[in-house]
């Protein structure tokens, strides 16, 4: 009998046991969703303070540009001087933008400023054939309203037809899609700084090519090219750069270096600034082939 009653409070004890295991299961799993969920919220409200930040930077970037061009000008009053040079003088800061802390950095090549102080950011290249009709027919509207709104509107050249000029657009990052380009190196490597991949210019389409800039701020930035979409200029918004040109590399070990950049047109002296800060940071130069820039 005594052995029974022993039983009878074993099991109590042991059911006991298992009620308390599992209300103690029960509130941790419920600690665990408020946490989580609490995170996700979170989450979503620093992903939304992103996106809106970085929509924000484009309103205001476009807002600026558009302001300095099309919207600006009106028939029923004449610009004037001192505002005309004003205009010029904004448009130029985008363009010149960073200059100021490197004595070394390089601009946009003349054709292609015309991009950037586009609201659209059309193609520089094509760009610069209507640019010159414009120039022929001494207009005496602003490039972009004539272009757009006025007496250029209906002009369509062979050379570059109208819908070529309207669907070649180039991407201008701010500066959250920037980062998604960033590269650091770590250990005589190049590694993308958000992902930790390392940079392998082999994946994707066989015929891609691989462009670069460096930032005055010596940063680095790399990503496919995509002709008519995605340039040099793409990178840093049309700001200046101290190194642009391609790479192509394997596996994080650069093989290739070349100072090519329609945009910037890159000299010696700034690949040799490129290569030293290469060198500075662990890349074994000897084992890249470097290609001077174009004549």
């Amino acid at each position: 009998m005594a052995l029974s009653v022993d039983r009878y409070r074993s099991g109590l004890i042991e059911m006991d046991r298992s009620e308390r295991s599992k209300r103690f299961e029960s509130t941790a799993a419920v600690k665990l969703q408020k946490v989580y969920r609490s995170y996700r919220t979170r989450r979503r409200l620093a992903d939304s303070a992103v996106v809106a930040e970085e929509l924000w930077w484009q309103a205001l970037d476009y807002a600026r540009l558009n302001h300095s061009t099309v919207s600006f000008f009106s028939f029923d009053k004449p610009e004037t001087a001192a505002s005309r040079w004003s205009r010029i003088s904004l448009n130029a800061s985008k363009v010149g933008k960073g200059l100021g802390k490197d004595a070394k950095a390089q601009k946009l090549a003349f054709q292609h400023w015309i991009e950037a102080i586009d609201p659209r950011h059309r193609y520089g290249h094509n760009l610069n054939f209507y640019y010159e009709e414009w120039c022929k027919a001494d207009a005496l509207q602003p490039f972009f309203y004539w272009l757009d709104i006025g007496d250029g509107k209906e002009i369509d050249l062979k050379v570059c037809p109208r819908i070529k000029l309207c669907q070649e657009c180039i991407q201008y990052l701010g500066p959250q899609e920037r980062e998604q380009y960033e590269y650091i190196i770590a250990e005589g490597t190049v590694v993308h700084k958000q992902n930790g991949n390392l940079l392998d210019t082999n994946q994707g389409l066989e015929a891609s090519k691989w462009i670069f800039v460096m930032s005055t701020y010596r940063k680095l930035y790399a990503g496919e090219k995509k002709k008519g979409a995605f340039h040099h200029s793409s990178f840093l918004a049309g700001g200046t750069t101290l190194a642009t040109g391609r790479l192509t590399a394997e596996n994080g070990k650069l093989r290739s270096i070349s100072a090519y950049s329609g945009h910037y047109r890159p000299t010696n002296q700034n690949l040799g600034g490129f290569l030293a800060f290469l060198e500075e940071n662990g890349i074994n130069l000897n084992e890249i082939r470097v290609h001077n820039s174009m004549p």
